[in-house]
Parts: structure tokens; C-alpha cells; sequence
């Protein structure tokens, strides 16, 4: 009868074990699927930024501006200087970039802020490859809900410093 106690003792055991795997496995897994899902103001936004990089990347000047909220009151601030208005930025875009070569940009470390159902804040990095030359900055993005889509409302875009060459050491 001992015997036969140890061995429901150790089948209880076992499977009070084997629940407890589970629980922590699906609690896990749970976990790993509520980070995956995406707030889908956020994916919106992503969507936005993706957009403008395609269009740029495909020096499409007009397709990337109409991610910009196309009023005088839009704002860009650069190199210590503020833009106002629209067609002032696009006026500023082809005035940097007169041949039409864009080059290639990306976006990372990206950090959207929801402030409410209609307004955002998106920080993050810009990387900007023309021919071999590459820049990189960092940016701020407000951007509004206006008659159903996305548009950046003020960029503050800045560029990061290149770092100076390595010195040579004197052999």
C-alpha cells in the first residue's frame, strides 16, 4: 500500500508539473504574440514613412512631398533654419537635389508616440546613400489624421556630424 502511495504521490507529481509547463509555456507564448501585434495607429504611420522612402528611393520628388500635409502651415526645420509651408519644402527639396539622383534612404530607430487619435510623434534616424558618399541624422516628425491619411505636419530633421577620419600613426 506504500508502494502504491508513492506512485500516486509521483503520477500527481508529474502531472501537476506537466500543467505547470503549460501554463508557463502558454503565458509565454501569449506574451510573444501581444508584442508582435502592432498598434494599428502605429502600422499607419509606419505605413506613411514606408511611402515616403519607396518614393524617394524611386526619385519621385511629388509622390514623397505628398506625405506632407500640403499647407502653408506646414513646418521643417534643418541646419538651424525653419521652413514654412509646402511649396517652399519641395522648393528647398529640388534645390538640393537639382539632378533628381535622391538617392537611397532608410529609416530606423523608429519611436511612435500616440499623443491621440489623431496626432503623433515619430522620432528617429535617417540614412541617406548617394552614390558613395552616405549622410545620417536623426529627425522628429509631428504628424496629423487629415481627411483620412497620415501627413507629417513639422519635420526637424538634423544631421549627424561625420565621424573624422582615423588618424594614421606615424610608423
Amino acid at each position: 500500500m506504500k508502494k502504491e502511495l508513492k506512485l500516486m504521490k509521483l503520477i500527481i507529481y508529474k502531472w501537476v508539473g506537466s500543467l505547470l509547463i503549460l501554463a508557463l509555456m502558454s503565458t509565454i507564448t501569449a506574451g510573444q504574440e501581444s508584442e508582435e501585434k502592432i498598434d494599428p495607429v502605429v502600422a499607419e504611420i509606419q505605413q506613411t514613412l514606408s511611402v515616403q522612402a519607396d518614393a524617394w528611393n524611386n526619385n519621385d520628388l511629388d509622390r514623397f512631398m505628398e506625405t506632407y500635409w500640403k499647407s502653408e502651415d506646414l513646418t521643417f526645420s534643418s541646419g538651424g533654419k525653419t521652413t514654412r509651408g509646402w511649396e517652399q519644402t519641395l522648393a528647398n527639396y529640388r534645390k538640393s537635389f537639382p539632378s533628381g539622383e535622391m538617392g537611397q534612404l532608410t529609416f530606423d530607430h523608429l519611436e511612435t508616440v500616440v499623443l491621440d487619435a489623431g496626432s503623433a510623434l515619430v522620432l528617429g534616424q535617417w540614412h541617406l546613400q548617394i552614390a558613395d558618399k552616405n549622410r545620417d541624422g536623426n529627425f522628429s516628425l509631428v504628424l496629423r489624421k487629415l481627411d483620412g491619411q497620415w501627413k507629417i505636419i513639422h519635420d526637424h530633421s538634423s544631421r549627424l556630424k561625420p565621424k573624422p577620419p582615423a588618424e594614421e600613426k606615424d610608423e
